[in-house]
């Protein structure tokens, strides 16, 4: 493990391949697992803000459901709030495409101007989880390791991109370009290619 800033970053980020096949998997981490998606105060917020115009982007059942549901849900495991879900374990913000494959209604409004945050961050670093520490102000990056994920882990070795590398952009977003930096440097130090 290496620790940047104020966070603790598994090795298995630098050292594991990955790369979404989403021909693959269709996917299936927006219908997949026992609760929504990790959201933080401030996407709750931001997402609640946005929301009649995030509802245009989605299909009518999760429409139906936002006007008669909340939008999150409290997980009490692992202990945090997440995005609500359909019975069918579907995320309420999920579309799909003309081929089935998943795409986030958040997203969609924000690629149309229609919403401020563009999806949330757990979502966008998958597969990195965060845990956080309140007490010490760390946080804790861990690999995610989902049998659903294969084809992405084929697809990365393949390809020889690290986790880290190919969630950059999530990474920038979360820390700053300054953060990615520092894990570039490690790993180009670490991990020689």
């Amino acid at each position: 493990m290496v620790v940047i800033e104020d966070v603790i970053i598994s090795d298995e980020i630098f050292e594991r391949k990955f790369q979404c096949n989403l021909s693959k998997c269709k996917g299936a981490c927006c219908w997949e697992g026992d609760y929504g998606a990790p959201v933080r105060k401030d996407e709750i917020d931001q997402i609640s803000e946005n929301l009649n115009r995030i509802k245009a982007f989605l299909p009518l059942t999760s429409i139906n459901h936002l006007e008669n549901s909340d939008p999150f849900t409290f997980c009490k495991e692992p202990g945090v709030w997440g995005t609500s879900c359909h019975d069918d374990g579907k995320c309420v913000f999920l579309t799909t495409n003309d081929h089935g494959i998943a795409q986030c209604g958040i997203e969609k409004a924000w690629f149309n101007g229609e919403s401020s945050i563009k999806k949330p961050i757990s979502c966008h670093l998958y597969p990195i989880r965060v845990t956080s520490n309140e007490i010490s102000g760390f946080e804790a990056w861990n690999y995610d390791d989902w049998d659903i994920c294969r084809d992405a882990c084929s697809l990365g070795e393949a390809n020889k991109i690290p986790v880290f590398r190919f969630v950059k952009d999530a990474i920038i977003r979360s820390k700053g370009i300054s953060f990615y930096n520092q894990m570039e440097e490690y790993y180009q130090q670490v991990y020689p290619e």
